[in-house]
């Protein structure tokens, strides 16, 4: 039997490399196919809120694979209209909202630059604003919206007149002056992530968003609010803009929303859902009747089973946890995507550390570890995640203290 990396370095692109080879999991636990097992804390990049081969999930697959998988986009499906029912709902659109269900976030997005360009062509503007850090995907459209230039540049030339601004309310209301002062063309819109995951759960200056809706009312821009990751609970409410007491034009959705199925959404508000008609946009598998169905069990769960108020109680409990721990210097976030600020670019040592340990996380960045449990973590996964972490920051910090001061 040849070895598992022996046959990714023959047969799959190479991306990158592998961590382990898994083979199964249960709740918040995977193993591997050499019997370790893992406390998996970062859920698949935000996506297993409900752990893994939860009775929910596996119930709806089998149920809906048994009775309708696919019927492609000529068609509408009973579990289709449900899930865009209760997304509409959700999110509080009201009856003028309208749902697009895709098959990933990047794809949400893709969308959610055509629907820029709906809105800004008729008027002559054709800018979209992004934010400085942003992750947005890896379509071509999606990575001219994101800004870092290693994931970018090697694809350049990008879709034009996308434009970054800094992380603060100045460089926002500065490039609205600027285009507004503009002798042709101006802002379509700005798409925006409420808290930035892949920059290292990076949140915005207080105020920035509000700020957002207003200067977009303004000058008759839309606000779109990016919320792959942050949407579905992952923050404690439904919406993290839910949070911040405004009303975007658009959102985008995906990885939780399935808890492992792949799929995603956008969703529109008011005069934003009139923009697409017949034959500017559709999707093959989006919202087919078996994604359909794991989505309308998933956040049925989350809602009856009260999830949400164990998502904000835990994350809670997590940031107090780890406070005392050695490196450690603060948290960022909310609810369950939660960055751990380290006193040292060692993010990278830290996750190596606990995956030898049997735990699972991330380090976006070189001084911050992304953790984005399910939601259906208890005492015992928090005790868990407390002991190994902790003892993955001491053998670094012992490493750190043994360069700094040699024998």
């Amino acid at each position: 039997m040849t070895d598992w990396n022996d046959d990714a370095s023959r047969d799959l692109m190479s991306l990158g490399g592998r961590l382990a080879l898994l083979t199964r999991g249960e709740g918040s636990w995977v193993w591997d196919a050499d019997g370790n097992r893992y406390l998996d804390f970062l859920g698949g990049i935000a996506v297993n809120c409900l752990g893994h081969a939860h009775p929910v999930f596996v119930e709806a697959v089998s149920r809906q694979a048994a009775t309708l998988a696919h019927v492609s986009n000529y068609f509408a499906s009973p579990g289709q209209l449900e899930l865009a029912a209760r997304l509409k709902r959700l999110a509080g659109t009201g009856e003028s909202g309208r749902v697009f269900l895709a098959n990933s976030g990047t794809e949400a997005n893709e969308m959610a630059i055509k629907l820029a360009r709906l809105h800004g062509n008729p008027r002559g503007r054709t800018t979209i604003l992004v934010v400085e850090g942003a992750f947005h995907g890896r379509t071509m459209g999606t990575l001219s919206l994101t800004p870092k230039a290693v994931y970018r540049d090697p694809f350049l030339p990008a879709v034009p007149d996308v434009v970054t601004v800094q992380r603060s309310i100045d460089s926002l209301e500065a490039a609205f002056a600027r285009f507004a002062a503009a002798a042709e063309g101006g802002i379509a819109a700005i798409i925006v992530e409420p808290i930035q995951g892949e920059a290292g759960v990076v949140e915005l200056p207080e105020g920035f968003l509000a700020r957002a809706r207003q200067l977009t009312a303004e000058h008759d821009a839309l606000l779109i609010l990016d919320e792959v990751q942050t949407g579905s609970g992952r923050t404690g409410e439904w919406f993290a803009f839910q949070r911040e007491g405004i009303v975007p034009d658009a959102v985008t959705l995906a990885k939780s929303i399935g808890a492992g199925f792949p799929l995603g959404a956008l969703i529109t508000f008011g005069a934003a859902s009139e923009l697409f008609y017949p034959g500017t946009h559709n999707s093959t598998f989006g919202g087919n009747p078996l994604a359909s169905a794991v989505a309308n069990a998933v956040l049925g769960h989350i809602e009856d089973a009260k999830l949400l108020e164990n998502v904000n109680a835990r994350g809670a409990q997590l940031r107090a946890g780890v406070a005392e721990h050695p490196l450690v210097t603060g948290t960022t976030g909310a609810g369950l995507l939660i960055g751990i600020r380290l006193s040292a670019p060692v993010a990278a040592q830290v996750r190596a550390a606990a995956h030898e340990r049997g735990l699972i996380i991330n380090a976006p960045t070189e001084d911050i570890i992304r953790i984005a449990p399910a939601y259906t973590i208890g005492d015992a996964e928090v005790a868990e995640f407390l002991t190994l972490f902790g003892a993955a920051l001491a053998a670094v910090a012992s490493d750190l203290s043994t360069k700094e001061n040699p024998a």
